[in-house]
């Protein structure tokens, strides 16, 4: 299976605005190679696939990870043999641009891998993570919520079988269940100070997407 074939294509429009963009990352906030987005404000259009969610196959590990030297090393060094979840999916920067990355779901801890570089761009553990947010409408839109980190932002066709295996992972493993909090519109930390909100908008033929620099109150 090629791990490497193109997620579906999310449009995406910059978007005039008098708000200045977000600052840059520093220490641990976001990945610091990345290029900052060219506006605040992002439009996304993604058509609505609601059939082909209907008869997916939820096989679990759709890359193939007892194959791939480099994510079966990446898990090993961490001690994670148990893969729930595989796939590519597109994440969120702090600056706004989306990046090709390969999420990895353990019993313990999700991965986020550059599948160009084959290098592990984060690891957060399940413990860690306090909410999941998502949208009522059929996006590809969610966000895992990391308070003692920065949160991150996400776009797959598998939302659905992601968030399922997050928080089925998260109650085998301690007695706490994470929030799924379904709103339209919800805020996330891009990064420790740089706060973004995320609104969703029913459309003729699809989902609009619109994502924002807030300024921190």
């Amino acid at each position: 299976m090629d791990r490497f074939r193109p997620l579906r294509r999310i449009q995406v429009e910059p978007e005039p605005s008098a708000d200045p963009p977000p600052p840059a990352a520093t220490g641990d906030a976001g990945e610091a190679d990345e290029a900052p987005a060219p506006a605040a404000g992002l439009l996304m259009a993604s058509r609505v696939r609601r059939r082909s969610a209907v008869y997916r196959d939820c096989k679990g590990d759709y890359i193939g990870v007892p194959s791939d030297p480099c994510l079966t090393k990446i898990l090993s060094k961490q001690g994670d043999n148990k893969v729930l979840f595989a796939d590519k999916v597109l994440k969120f920067t702090q600056s706004g641009k989306m990046k090709r990355r390969i999420l990895v779901i353990t019993d313990f801890a999700l991965y986020l891998v550059d599948p160009d570089a084959d290098i592990l761009k984060r690891r957060i553990a399940l413990a860690a993570v306090d909410k999941l947010c998502i949208s009522k409408l059929s996006d590809n839109f969610f966000a895992i919520i990391v308070p003692t980190e920065y949160d991150c932002l996400m776009a797959s066709t598998r939302k659905k079988e992601i968030v399922d295996v997050i928080i089925k992972a998260i109650k085998s493993t301690s007695e706490y269940e994470p929030e799924v909090a379904s709103s339209n519109r919800f805020e996330y930390h891009a990064a420790a100070e740089v706060i973004k909100e995320v609104e969703f908008e029913d459309a003729e033929g699809g989902v609009k997407t619109r994502i924002t620099h807030k300024a921190k109150s």
